[in-house]
This record gives structure tokens, sequence and C-alpha cells, in this order.
């Protein structure tokens, strides 16, 4: 498309998507379809998050509307809400009357994107080569470059072009690192600890808590503690694939689980992320520093634990029982890691059975996301799995609900993505692993090898 002040057509999903939409296209002017109004309107009920979207929007609508007397034929300025915080000089659009359909007779479709597919080639008719489609939805995309319509889809909610730019939380030192830094190489130990001090041009691109190590028979392994713009500090990681440093049992079985449960049993860190392929750990990981920091440390008081219940934010269901009975169905990746992490003995009886499960109930609390909104949490050891099914809107609301003395522990795999219109790229997994890098109290580390078994190794790779 030419370089030049454009008209877009919003999808619904788009600003059900993000309600700040259309403030988001600078100079570019923004025009809704009457449809669009209708299916906001039929969206606004509930608790959902997508309902409180819809909500704010038709509240910014209402703003817009009220900060002017114009008639909604010229459009209505888009920068008069100071609230919006963002620079945006085009005009917004409604649709005020009724178009006659242009569309092919034998179209498919469902008859709301079918009438915003006919507005679209109206305004193209009307302001030629100005005219872009805006949709979350990739099939309503293609009919619209079938019918010769230009379309995109939103990108402001990308966090990265690529997700291979997505940062690991992993750095391999050069060969020679220790050579070339050894003039300005300072090592000292405190409490138990080993630290290092470098300087040079090498480590200015450095993150707090980044897990470096070095290949070779001087291998090394550390997390940065401090760094500044040509020097860092760190420790030497600890080592936890001894079993006589094992975890409630679990031992490290590759370098990134070593480096992963260095930043769960790290009291300093608030915030950790891992994201990884399934079978590399995250769970269990996550579970067993949780049980050994509340149960042998006493340091939190007690685990909740929740998830993604894919569609979020909907209602959980008819299911009879409390909140933590209607869980329960989507929480098996939880009951079978206590299974390895709590094995069933003969030789404990099913007195010290039940007494251990007991034990485990009492201080593991499931929770549902939907019912996290407004709640402020002391104390804990909040573990979110499947976290790359929220929203980064979703995931702000989650990580503002800790209060002092909580640590956070997000799990995920980006490559499995089930919420609609969320990808590896916008997806609030992706979010946070990018914004959080940079903060003194968050860690994270990217898990590359499945270690559940052979054959899931294998079919990993193979299908």
């Amino acid at each position: 498309m030419p370089n030049k002040k454009r008209l877009l057509v919003l999808d619904t999903n788009v600003l059900m998507h993000d309600p700040t939409a259309i403030f988001r296209f600078q100079e570019h002017d923004i025009y809704l379809p009457m449809v669009v109004l209708e299916e906001l309107d039929n969206g606004k009920k509930g608790t959902s998050e997508v309902a409180r979207n819809v909500r704010q929007v038709t509240r910014f609508l209402n703003d817009l509307i009220e900060h002017h007397n114009e008639e909604l034929e010229h459009g209505l300025p888009l920068n008069t809400l100071a609230h919006t915080q963002v620079e945006c000089s085009g005009r917004l659009f409604f649709q005020t009357q009724m178009f006659e359909d242009i569309l092919p007779s034998n179209l498919p479709g469902n008859k709301p994107d079918n009438s915003i597919l006919n507005t679209a080639m109206v305004q193209q008719k009307l302001h030629a080569e100005r005219v872009t489609l805006v949709s979350k939805d990739i099939n309503l995309r293609i009919k619209a470059h079938a019918l010769g319509i230009h379309a995109e889809d939103y990108f402001n909610d990308k966090v990265l072009d690529d997700v291979d730019l997505l940062y690991s939380g992993l750095l391999q030192l050069e060969d020679n690192f220790w050579e070339t830094h050894s003039n300005n190489l300072e090592s000292w130990q405190d409490q138990k600890h080993t630290y290092y001090k470098v300087q040079g041009n090498d480590v200015s691109g450095w993150y707090p808590n980044q897990c470096i190590y070095s290949e070779g028979k001087n291998g090394f392994v550390g997390i940065v503690k401090e760094c500044g713009n040509d020097w860092a500090t760190f420790q030497l990681a600890r080592d936890y694939y001894n079993h006589h440093h094992s975890v409630w049992g679990i031992t490290a079985r590759n370098r990134e689980q070593n480096f992963a449960l260095n930043l769960l049993l790290n009291p300093d860190i608030d915030f950790v992320s891992l994201v990884g392929i399934a079978g590399s750990g995250k769970t269990l990981m996550a579970l067993a520093a949780g049980l050994s920091q509340t149960l042998d440390e006493q340091r939190y008081r007690e685990i909740i634990v929740t998830r993604v219940t894919v569609p979020i934010g909907d209602d959980i269901g008819f299911l009879p029982g409390t909140e933590e009975e209607k869980m329960t169905p989507w929480m098996g990746a939880l009951m079978d890691n206590l299974e390895v992490l709590n094995p069933v003995s003969n030789m404990s009886g099913e007195w010290g059975r039940a007494a251990t499960a007991d034990l485990l109930h009492t201080r593991i609390k499931i929770r549902s996301l939907n019912f996290m909104r407004g709640r402020t949490f002391l104390n804990r050891y909040i573990i979110l799995d499947e976290a790359q099914n929220l929203t980064s809107k979703q995931m702000k609301t989650l990580i503002t609900r800790a209060g002092p003395g909580t640590k956070i522990v997000c799990l995920g795999n980006i490559g499995q993505i089930d919420t609609p219109y969320l990808s590896e790229t916008t997806s609030g997994l992706t979010y946070v692993v990018d914004r959080f890098k940079p903060w003194a109290y968050s860690g994270h580390i990217t898990l590359q090898r499945g270690e559940r078994s052979r054959l899931a190794d294998f079919a990993t790779e193979a299908l």
C-alpha cells in the first residue's frame, strides 16, 4: 500500500482483542461498520475479559461522541481523549447509512463477515486505494483478498517480529572469554557463594539473572547478579545434578534445568518464567521448588496453582462442587507431577499415604483465573501454568495480584497456543519474557530438551 493516509475498516475482533485499537493507527482514519457496533452490543454482557474489553470500547466511543457536537458523517477527531496517552491524529467514522449489497451472490460465509466485506468494498469504490480491512480473522482476510480488498492483521500487540528473537535467558561465553578478560577479573566469596566481576564491552548486552556458561575443560556455569554499561557481576550456579542437592527428590538432567532450579530457589527473584517444549520439566521443577520452600523452608504460606481454562474468562461450567473441584479436570498435569514428587510406597501404609496427601492438600490450592481480579496474595508461591494462552492484558491483571513476599512462576510452551487470535509473537507469555528481562528481580530460561521419556522425545522430533 502507498505510504499515505488510509481509511481502516475495523473488524469486531480487533476491538475485542484490544479496546484501545482505535487509537493505535497514528494519522490514519478509522471506519466502524454498523454490524461491528451490533456485535459489540451483543458481547458486552458477562465477566469475561472479552466482555470487559467490549465495555471499555463502548466507553471510549461514548466519550468521543460526548466531546464533539459535530455530525458523525464528518468523523470525530481521535486526539481529544487525553487519558489514552497515545498520539493519533486521524478521525473516527461510523457507518450512518445502509449500502447496496455489491458482493457476489454466491459468496459463502456468515452475515456479519459478509456485511463487513460489503462495507469495505463500498468504501474502496469511494476512496480507491486508501481502504484497508483490519481483522484478526485469517479466513476473513483471505476472503477479502479474493474480492480484491486489501486486508491486514492487527500488528500493534506484536511483541517481536520473529519468535526466534525471544530472549532465552541463556548465553554461551566465547571460548577465549577468560583469556581476554583475565586482566579485569575480580573474585571473592560471600556466604558460601563465589562471585566474579568482569569489565569490557562484551558484557554490555547482559541482563540481570541471565544464565551464562562456557564449554570445554574449564566449563563454567554462572548467573549474572548485577550489570552496567561495561561491567557485570555474576556468581557460580549451584549444582543440582547431585542427589545430595536434590529438590524434593528431583535433580537436574541438563544445563537448562539446573539454571531453572537456581532461579526458582532464589529468594531474591520475585518472578520466574520458564518456556519449553512438552516434557521439559517446567511444571515438575516449579512444583518441587515450591514444595521445598513452602514445607521445608517455610518461606511461603502456601502454593497456588492455576492455569488457563480455554476459552479463557468464560464460566468454568456447571460442574458440581467448589471452585477447586471445578478446576480439577484442568489440573491433570498437577496431579501427575504430584505423583512423581510423592511416590506411593507400600512401606508407608495407608495411614502414611493419607497423611502425606492431606498435608499436600492443605498447602497446595487450586484456583481459577476467573476469580483473580481484585485479589492480593501475600507470601504465596503462585504457579501460572499454560501461560501462553493469555493475552498481555490478562497477564498484567494476574501479575499485579502479587503482594509482599509473593513469587510468581509462569510456565508455558509458545508452540502450543490454543486461544483464538493469539500467536507466538503476541502471546502474553512472550510479552512478559521480553518486558521483564531487564528487571533485577526476575529470571527467565528457555528449556530446550524434553526429559519425559525416549518415546516422547522421538515423537517430538518425528511427528
